[in-house]
């Protein structure tokens, strides 16, 4: 498991392990039941506070993405497929909108957007 922190993003940086742990677990780079660091080990391998470490690990935990067995510690869930396809179904969402905002400043009507879909689809064989 691999987590950089940069100082310079505008992110938190609870936010930036939370988004690189979650991404880890979605791409299977971190196998379901895999053990997590603890906390506070973590913590100090990223030189901050175990609050902020805590913070990550509870959003993962409340979303999902882990779960904590009391004496043992944090550990990838199984992955929920429902859960999965939420998640893309969000990133989808996100790109269309941009994909009608840039249609709209090129003119583009509904129609000339769907057939742009087919052309990519029957190319791609999707």
């Amino acid at each position: 498991m691999t987590i950089f922190i940069d100082n310079k993003s505008g992110a938190p940086i609870y936010e930036q392990i939370y988004t690189q742990l979650k991404a880890q677990i979605i791409s299977g780079a971190l196998a379901e039941d895999a053990l997590l660091p603890s906390i506070r080990s973590l913590a100090k391998d990223l030189r901050i506070s175990v609050i902020t470490t805590k913070r990550a690990y509870d959003e993962l935990e409340r979303e999902g993405f882990i779960y904590t067995v009391a004496g043992k510690g944090c550990f990838v869930a199984p992955k929920n497929v429902e859960l999965l396809r939420e998640e893309n179904l969000k990133k989808i969402e996100s790109l269309l909108a941009q994909a009608l905002h840039l249609a709209a400043m090129c003119g583009l009507n509904r129609q000339d957007i769907l057939d742009m879909l087919d052309i990519m689809e029957e190319g791609k064989n999707i």
